[in-house]
């Protein structure tokens, strides 16, 4: 911004320079010309007296001398006499003597200035003044090259001051550019000294007071999300004694309901937390997998339902917590076993790419008939609340990946969760990805296991 406020500068002064300085030059350069012409008139005016007198030419080479250059001045009398430096040519003088006023006459780049002078009986002399170039042009260069310093100084003042206010301007557009990069990271206690021009001044004073906001409304949601979550304490309370009933048939329920107040503590937890920038985590997918597929299994098992998790061997790690990625994994199947008939199977994959790690969720049930709708959070066509996809793309998206739903090799929906392990790619290159790890992956599913 500075640089080009310093261009606008340089235009604006040149521009100004230019519409004042060049008639300048001109007006000087005629002021130089009439000067040394009004010079050779003064110096003629200055032997009419003489001529009026005298005629005699030892007084009139005289009076030449005097003048103090006799070698541009010329006398030429009526009777053909001349005295001085003559330069005039005859027919010019002869000219001039039948006129009643100066002549001017160019010679190449000098000037002749000849004033006629009526004498007694009616005859006419012509005095002959010579106005060499140099004359002409005195003083012009040096008023040039002061008027083109004049319009230097003026273009580095303009620059300087134009400098100085963008300065000023990019210093508080910056502070404000990086209060808000640090309030998107997680800094919620960034503020600015609000500072230069009144526009910025305002938009200091609206991010300060945004900030605020954001506080307020976040300490809200954390308390709201910590009341919800404590409500679920007396249902899952009265749900583990009647468990406790069942004898141990219910073990596995019961581990279960365990593990979900374990979740909801943690929720309670995390709400109450004050916000802060996301650290950077890793987790073993594949480990992840094996664990919830586990979990899973035995209400497969249940169900009737034929189930595989293929490629889920080694260490697969990928940009996310362990305990996010669970909950996605267990949204996604619950998704399968909540909207697909009992007896409908479904397989797991695990696809590891150069930059980016796909988990691939496959059913044989009816499928989703519309994915956007699906993937647009709270809407639901199956009577759920609409959140299970929106956490899993939004888990993705956080990673730069992205997620997809389409078609399976089993008939039913396939749920695409694509991680992105590569953090220096940008998340659009990865997206120009998807459609040929999709191709991919189905080949990897058509493969015998």
């Amino acid at each position: 911004m500075r640089r080009t406020l310093a261009l606008l500068a340089v235009a604006g002064a040149s521009m100004i320079a230019l519409a004042f300085l060049v008639p300048l030059g001109v007006i000087v350069k005629e002021i130089a010309h009439e000067r040394a012409i009004s010079e050779a008139e003064r110096q003629a005016s200055a032997l009419v007296p003489v001529l009026a007198i005298t005629t005699a030419p030892d007084r009139l080479t005289r009076a030449v001398a005097s003048t103090g250059m006799p070698e541009r001045v010329a006398l030429h009398l009526p009777d053909g006499r001349k005295i001085g430096a003559p330069r005039a040519p005859a027919r010019t003088v002869a000219s001039a003597a039948r006129v009643s006023r100066a002549v001017f006459e160019g010679m190449g780049g000098d000037y002749l200035v000849l004033r006629p002078v009526t004498l007694e009986n009616g005859r006419t002399a012509v005095i002959e003044i010579f106005v060499p170039a140099e004359d002409l042009t005195r003083g012009v260069a040096a008023s040039w090259a002061v008027l083109t310093g004049v319009a230097l100084v003026l273009m580095v003042v303009s620059v300087l001051v134009a400098d100085r206010l963008g300065a000023r301007v990019v210093r508080a557009s910056r502070r404000l550019g990086h209060a808000a990069t640090s309030l998107g990271a997680g800094d919620l206690s960034v503020r600015i000294d609000p500072e230069g021009p009144a526009e910025l001044v305002a938009a200091g004073e609206a991010f300060n007071a945004m900030a605020d906001r954001v506080i307020q409304l976040l300490a809200a949601e954390r308390e709201m999300a910590a009341d919800l979550s404590h409500r679920l304490r007396t249902p899952l309370t009265a749900l583990r004694l009647s468990l406790d009933h069942l004898g141990p048939e219910a073990e596995q329920s019961r581990r279960a309901l365990g593990r979900l107040e374990a979740e909801v503590d943690e929720i309670i937890a995390a709400a109450r937390q004050p916000s802060r920038a996301p650290a950077l985590v890793h987790c073993d997918a594949a480990h992840v997998l094996r664990e919830r597929l586990t979990f899973w299994s035995a209400l497969a098992d249940d169900q009737q339902r034929p189930w595989q998790l293929i490629g889920a061997t080694g260490q697969v790690r990928i940009p996310v917590a362990a305990t996010e990625l669970s909950a996605v994994v267990d949204a996604l199947l619950g998704n399968v076993f909540r909207h697909t008939p009992q007896g409908t199977a479904f397989t797991v994959t695990l696809h590891q790419g150069s930059d980016a790690v796909g988990i691939l969720i496959a059913d044989a049930g009816p499928g989703i008939a519309d994915p956007e709708a699906a993937l647009r959070r709270g809407t639901s066509g199956a009577g759920s609340t609409g959140l299970g996809l929106d956490i899993a793309r939004r888990l993705a998206e956080s990673s730069g990946g992205a997620l997809r739903i389409d078609s399976s090799i089993l008939g039913g929906a396939q749920v695409q969760l694509w991680l992105r392990t590569d953090q220096h790619e940008t998340p659009s290159r990865t997206a120009r990805r998807w459609a040929r790890r999709k191709d991919a992956t189905q080949d990897l599913q058509d493969e015998p296991h």
